[in-house]
């Protein structure tokens, strides 16, 4: 099958809307392959830290996330044989991640390792930029929002779930600062794609957004 050819579900949303754990159920529920794009922003932001990287040197971060040696396996996150997927969860690595995805040349060098992913039988993709920049021609575009309070709480369960310390008024204020910068950087901004479908989960538990998704898919896949 034509690369082209292969059905690709783009979910795109900000900090803790869910997208992750519905994007990743439904690849599950349909055999797909899955891609936490936000995961790849996340592993260049641990890899500058760690190696101690000037975090206003764009060239620099660019050319780390060029040479990023990772893969998904199953829930884990691998980066050059080493299980991280604990360690991008961190708020430090989270925030660094926000800030060194407005630079366009980190953009840039993780694009090809992004559709890299789209393999058969086919590809659910989460992140902020999949159905408006890498996938704009995907079959189905969802946009996976709501409140900032619900997702403030998540993203406190979360850490907590974790064994992180979380203070649920610093989680409010950092979400509210990545909303702004993902939704006002000049490149890739955060907005539903054209032709998305926006769903709201701030009501709604992980069973019903899977569900919902599943069922679009249904419809277009027909």
């Amino acid at each position: 099958m034509p690369t082209s050819q292969i059905p690709v579900i783009t979910i795109d949303g900000p900090t803790a809307s869910g997208k992750g754990t519905v994007a990743h159920r439904v690849a599950d529920q349909l055999g797909f392959h899955y891609l936490d794009s936000g995961a790849l922003y996340r592993l260049t932001a641990l890899s500058a830290l760690r190696r101690e990287t000037d975090l206003a040197d764009e060239h620099a971060l660019a050319k780390l996330a060029e040479h990023l040696h990772c893969s998904f396996q199953g829930g884990d996150i691998i980066l050059s044989h080493e299980n991280v997927t604990d360690a991008i969860r961190a708020e430090e690595v989270g925030n660094t991640a926000s800030k060194i995805a407005t630079f366009p040349a980190v953009r840039h060098a993780l694009t090809g390792l992004q559709l890299s992913f789209r393999k058969a039988p086919g590809l659910v993709a989460d992140g902020r930029d999949m159905g408006s920049v890498i996938f704009p021609h995907a079959p189905l575009k969802v946009f996976l929002t709501a409140s900032v309070q619900a997702r403030a709480e998540r993203r406190y369960k979360q850490l907590i779930d974790k064994g992180f310390s979380a203070n649920m008024q610093d989680l409010l204020v950092d979400l509210q600062a990545r909303d702004d910068r993902d939704t006002n950087r000049t490149i890739a901004p955060l907005a539903p794609a054209e032709g998305a479908l926006v769903l709201d989960t701030s009501e709604m538990n992980a069973d019903q957004a899977v569900e919902q998704v599943l069922a679009w898919y249904a419809a277009v896949a027909k």
